[in-house]
């Protein structure tokens, strides 16, 4: 009877401990006042993530609301981990190999760039010209465009000014900043949330603050995009904060409540 016992035990733990963190399904309301476009269906917070809503600043913190040996930006509300990836912003001066046309969404040339530049810009989703502007993504299934070897599809873009978006635009059609804007599932972040990911508070000059102002195909469920800008910070970035290894997104965090619109 002991040992009918003891593997009935065993067998239940197993099913607790292989069951691992269960990731938030639903999607999140937009932060009150805040711009509410991207999102499907909006809808209020999850029964669980309101669960681990994190109650007043914890002691020691500042006025500001800055967060002091916390995870929580200051007392947001934890929605869970998520899958982390990093995504940059190639320079066609950085690539070389036999020239193909970057078309744009009307099936007209852009410009002349190294094939190998475009294999970049077609999964980063934008670029920078040796010429001095800047490219974005269009559309895609492009029947004028070159096939993006990594995604299997046909990408147009957008020719912009630099002036006006440096580091390309994002799905928001709005610039994109380096360690400020990521990419989301917008049904799980609608656009415009504004997260707090402490693993990366302090990283590279990053505050742990980030604004959700672009997607992606690839970008789905509970899996936060972080746009790092150069090439050579995202390999930083995945040495420290390796992408794939989980981080902690918190919204509504005082740390973060000067980025809200």
């Amino acid at each position: 009877m002991r040992r009918v016992f003891f593997a009935l035990f065993l067998m239940t733990s197993a099913c607790s401990w292989g069951s691992g963190s269960a990731w938030m399904k639903e999607p999140i309301a937009p932060e009150e006042g805040g711009r509410n476009f991207g999102s499907s269906g909006g809808g209020a917070p999850s029964t669980r993530a309101a669960s681990r809503t994190i109650g007043d600043r914890p002691a020691g913190a500042g006025e500001s609301g800055a967060p002091t040996n916390d995870k929580t930006g200051g007392g947001g509300r934890v929605l869970g981990t998520f899958r982390n990836t990093y995504y940059d912003f190639p320079s066609e001066k950085e690539f070389s190999g036999p020239p193909i046309s970057l078309m744009n969404a009307k099936c007209q040339p852009i410009a002349q760039v190294p094939r190998t530049f475009y294999e970049a810009a077609c999964v980063q989703g934008s670029g920078a010209l040796a010429a001095g502007g800047t490219v974005s993504f269009a559309k895609r299934d492009c029947a004028c465009a070159e096939v993006c070897p990594r995604t299997s599809q046909k990408i147009c873009f957008d020719a912009l000014d630099r002036s006006q978006f440096p580091w390309g635009r994002g799905a928001a059609g709005t610039p994109i900043t380096p360690l400020r804007s990521v990419a989301a599932d917008t049904h799980v972040l609608p656009m415009g949330t504004v997260l707090y990911i402490p693993e990366l508070d302090g990283v590279e000059g990053s505050d742990g603050c980030f604004v959700v102002e672009d997607r992606g195909s690839r970008v789905q469920g509970e899996h936060v995009d972080i746009f790092t800008g150069e090439p050579a910070r995202t390999r930083t970035l995945n040495s420290l904060v390796p992408s794939n290894q989980g981080i902690t997104v918190v919204v509504d965090a005082p740390a973060c409540g000067r980025l809200r619109r």
